[in-house]
């Protein structure tokens, strides 16, 4: 991808599944840093050294987080611009999930969801975005989740943070575009990660839930988290420049709008 090689990127839920092959992606594609921001401070680190056994050494730092502490996550990128020296692009990828039919769940669960997979985006987009103002550039690529754009059943309040951070995407998008920053949402649809093994893993009926996932997709199988990881270095890239407040499914398929 044209224009990613020497930026400094962050990204949350850097540890594992889809954030893991993020990082992975964008020092492939030459990015001279990359932030790996997560609260699993061994998987962390493990990412970070799977980017040095790609060859790609010296370019990852850990920031061991909890994006739902809004004062936590100011600190982190503070460190995060000490060593890096600026941030060009910022991938949420932090969230999660569990599958619980709504009138079976309870507040305390409604309230973890929110700060998870709500607030701590909108904490990120708060600590970073002032620094690509300053700047006058940047690239924010949001992960949500096509559960936000067609809903899914036992992830009703997973599915109303989803829409959440596209709602907030395109507002952002607005009031930002004149600082030539642009952010845009990658919707996955069921990918193999650790997420999707809790949701389907939570019922005796888990098995044939993924069966009927894969044979509703016309692509014919699960999602990749490196299936994801293309997709945001392009919409990180130069080759995306002219692409703001968009929405995209990944989902081989499963759903489809336009």
């Amino acid at each position: 991808m044209r224009g990613l090689a020497g930026k400094s990127v962050i990204v949350t839920g850097g540890a594992s599944g889809i954030g893991r092959e993020i990082c992975r992606r964008m020092a492939s594609e030459g990015c001279a840093h990359v932030g790996i921001f997560d609260l699993n401070e061994a998987g962390a680190h493990e990412t970070a050294g799977l980017l040095r056994s790609d060859g790609n050494s010296d370019v990852a730092s850990v920031h061991v987080v909890d994006i739902t502490d809004y004062d936590a996550v100011q600190r982190a990128v503070e460190a995060f611009l000490a060593v890096g020296g600026g941030i060009d692009i910022l991938v949420n990828c932090a969230g999660w999930d569990r599958p619980t039919l709504f009138l079976d769940s309870k507040p305390d669960l409604w309230r973890t969801m929110v700060s998870m997979n709500l607030m701590g985006p909108i904490n990120m987009h708060h600590a970073v975005l002032p620094h690509m103002v300053e700047r006058k550039a940047g690239r924010v690529v949001n992960i949500a989740s096509d559960a936000g754009r067609v809903g899914s059943s036992a992830e009703v309040v997973y599915s109303a943070c989803k829409g959440g951070v596209i709602a907030m995407t395109k507002s952002l998008c607005r009031e930002l575009s004149r600082y030539n920053i642009t952010l845009n949402v990658i919707c996955p649809g069921p990918t193999n990660t650790p997420l999707l093994d809790i949701f389907t893993g939570s019922t005796e009926k888990g098995p044939k839930m993924r069966e009927a996932m894969i044979r509703a997709t016309p692509l014919g199988r699960l999602a990749e988290p490196s299936d994801m990881a293309g997709t945001v270095a392009f919409l990180a890239s130069d080759d995306a420049g002219f692409i703001t407040g968009q929405t995209i499914s990944v989902s081989g398929g499963l759903t489809m709008h336009g």
